[in-house]
Order: C-alpha cells, then structure tokens, then sequence
C-alpha cells in the first residue's frame, strides 16, 4: 500500500518540481559550429530530472566550463548566488568568462523550472515584454553592396541595424594608410601600439562610404558602427568627428576597453555615442569607465560579463551614471533566451545584438517558442519556466557537431574528479 504525503495544499498545486531537494547530478556538452560561430551548449542534469541550458561564449572553450563540473555537482540549483560566489573566481575577461557565464545561465534555467517562474523573476521581474533586437552585419567592400545587404534587415522588421566601418575599407586605397611593415599581420598588438594611422584621405573615404550607406537605408533607422580596426586614439578622434554628419546609434570598440583615460578622452572629443565592454568580466570591472563617464552605452556580452543576474546589477549601476545598456551577443537561442532574460528585467536596457540572421536554422535549434524567434525586429519575452523554450532540437543539433568534437552531449566523467584548494585566502 502506497501512501501520499503530500500535503492537502500540495494536491491542489502544480509543483515543478521539490526546490530544496535539487540537486546538481551531471553536466554534459554540445559543441556547435556555425550557429552563428562555435559555440559550447550545457547541459545541467538533476537528481529530479529537470534539465538546464546554457551557453559558452562563441570561440571559447567547453573546458572553461568543464573544470567547474566537479565544484557544481551535489549543489541545489537555487542556490544561485552561493554557486555563482564558488565559480567567479574561474572566469576572466574576454572568452575566458565563458564557462562561469554559461553555468549561470543553466542554473538560471534550473531554478526557474524548479520554481516554475521564469528567469526574469529571478531577478526581480520585467519592464517590457518586447525585446529590442538590432542586426549585425558583416563587412562588405562596396557602400551599395553594404546598403543593400542592411535594407534587407530592414524589410524584415528590425528597427535597428550595425555594420563594420574601418580600415580594412582603406587597405586597397593609397594615400589613406600610414602603418609600419608588418603591422596589420600582428592580430595580438593592442590599437595605441601599432603605429597605423589613418590620413585626412581615409577619414573622408569612411565618412564617404558612411554616407552612402546612410542614403539606403534611411535616417529614420539606428545605425551602428563597429570593427574600425587596431588604430590609436588621435585617428579616432579624426574618424568619429567626421562620421557625426550620420546620426549614428553609437560607435564600438574603438580602442581597448581598458584604456579608461582614452575613452574618457575620445566620449569627450565627438558628438556621437561611444560604445564598449564585450569583453569584461564582472560588473565590478566595468566601474572605471562608468566612474569616468568614459562611455554613452555600456556594451556587455552576458556570455562573458557573468551571466543574467551580474549583467543586470552592471545596468543598474550603468542606468545610475545616465548610462544606457545594449548587448552584445553571437549565440544560439540559448545565450539569446538568457539574454531576453536579462533584458527584459533590466530598467536601461537599449538593444539585443543578433549575429545569426543570415544563418536559415538559427530559429529550429531549439523547440517551444515562436518561429521565427525575432518578429518585428523583436522577441517577446517568454512567460514559461526558466529561459522559456521547451527543448533544444538534438537532431538539428546532430547536423551542426563540430567536427573536432562530433559527440552530442557527450559524457564529462573525467571531470568528474577534478578538485584544488580553491580558497584565495589562508
């Protein structure tokens, strides 16, 4: 004879699942390639079989995630500031944030299904339920050629779009570079050290390409700028001035987000918006350029800036500074739904970037939200448990493995064991 110990209560409410008995179980991973870029799907298991998605940044490695799977398993996943406490000191700047973020991003999806909230409750509820959605476009040579490829951006509905603006527009024109031998092979040089410089020529053959760019798809539509190459700070100056004429919604990564006096010294030098951060981890790592009102837009990659619950407390102290917050975002719908998330509960929230729309299976990657995911330039914001999509689509994602690595959600038992003195004080 069975029994039920369910409380009279509890017989009348659709429990997702017993909270605080949760327990972290496994952790599996998916390599992808081309969804847009490579990215690391997670795979968070339980003891009460709900499941947990999350997303390494694209290019980084599964392994920055990996070496956390022996620190998460046994822990409830509604603990989510205690673990995020445990694993933060695993992450870095850059893709080297990615494991620690895509574990937020999974345990955010775990504790909202246990709960049965979605994750923008976990983090204090929504102020819109749209979120705004702005185009990346990758470079072409030709100003109508980039016209065209933005105004078919347009007609599908997105209210916002960004292309790459720099030097390599120059490298086939002469008299519009000035750069040491060498100096445009060495990836790992940093901008104010490689000596390039763009001449009055240059600035006016980007402006010129600008222009006619801005003739296509209209002034009536945010326009952004990114990719103006490893350049020192008086060419900036000289690109940014003369790109005001163009409205443009802001211009990205100019120099090195490290450089907080420069930055403070280009916002201060142009009348147009300046914009960085993809690459910082931790809101804490931010506070000099906000401090210094160094940037109009703080520009974070939840990927890499920690998660969903990091990235917001960054855009409230962003939003007390006057500050606007956009995202930067390459992913699946996985990262993308954390994004939606976090957008959605985030006050000075700006725009979501999508990288993969010219990517024709982006939207059956995973099941259970509307297809197509963006419509009107937007995503509505789920109201279902967790992210807010039902599934990921294994047999799409069987079709894009990454050949260095063609396992589905292949089993991680060799980290099962790993294990430091992770303590950073005696």
């Amino acid at each position: 004879m069975t029994t039920d110990t369910t409380t009279p209560t509890e017989q009348n409410v659709n429990t997702a699942s017993r909270p605080s008995q949760l327990r972290i179980t496994d952790m599996k991973i998916t390599n992808l390639v081309g969804v847009p870029f490579r990215s690391s799907i997670i795979r968070l298991e339980t003891n009460q079989g709900i499941v947990g998605y999350g997303e390494v940044r694209d290019g980084a490695s599964a392994s920055y995630a990996l070496l956390l799977k022996s620190r998460l398993i046994g822990e409830n996943p509604c603990n989510l500031d205690k673990i995020f406490r445990k694993i933060r000191q695993f992450g870095f700047h850059g893709r080297q944030g990615g494991g620690v973020c895509g574990i937020e991003m999974a345990l955010m999806d775990l504790a909202g299904k246990a709960y049965g909230v979605p994750a923008y409750a976990l983090v204090g509820g929504k102020f819109r339920d749209r979120v705004r959605c702005y185009a990346d476009t990758p470079t072409e040579l030709d100003p109508q050629t980039m016209g065209a490829r933005l105004l078919e951006r347009r007609s599908r509905g997105f209210t916002m779009l960004k292309m790459d603006v720099g030097i390599n527009l120059l490298r086939n024109t002469p008299g519009t570079l000035i750069a040491p031998d060498g100096a445009f092979e060495d990836d790992d040089l940093m901008h104010p050290f490689t000596g390039i410089q763009v001449t009055q020529k240059g600035v006016e053959q980007l402006a010129a390409f600008v222009e006619e760019v801005r003739s296509i798809v209209g002034y009536d539509i945010a326009l952004a700028a990114d990719h103006f190459g490893h350049i020192a700070l008086d060419s900036c100056i000289r690109i940014g001035r003369a790109l005001e004429p163009y409205t443009l919604a802001w211009i990205e990564d100019l120099i090195p987000w490290q450089f907080t006096d420069q930055w403070r010294q280009l916002t201060e030098a142009v009348a147009v918006p300046t914009c960085t951060g993809e690459d910082i981890y931790l809101a804490e790592n931010f506070e000099p350029l906000l401090a210094a009102e160094a940037i109009r837009i703080v520009h974070p990659d939840p990927a890499t800036s920690g998660g969903i619950a990091e990235t917001k407390r960054l855009g409230n102290r962003a939003e007390e500074k006057g500050i606007a917050m956009a995202l930067h975002l390459a992913a699946s719908p996985v990262a993308t739904m954390a994004s939606v998330h976090l957008a959605a509960a985030t006050h000075n929230f700006l725009a979501l970037e999508h990288h993969a729309a010219d990517v024709p299976f982006w939207n059956d990657l995973v099941t259970g939200l509307p297809n197509p995911i963006i419509h009107d330039g937007h995503i509505d914001v789920p109201d279902k448990p967790g992210l807010g999509f039902d599934d990921v689509n294994e047999e799409l994602f069987a079709e894009h493995l990454d050949p260095r690595a063609p396992l589905l959600f292949a089993d991680t038992a060799e980290w099962d064991n790993e294990h430091a003195h992770d303590r950073l004080w005696s």
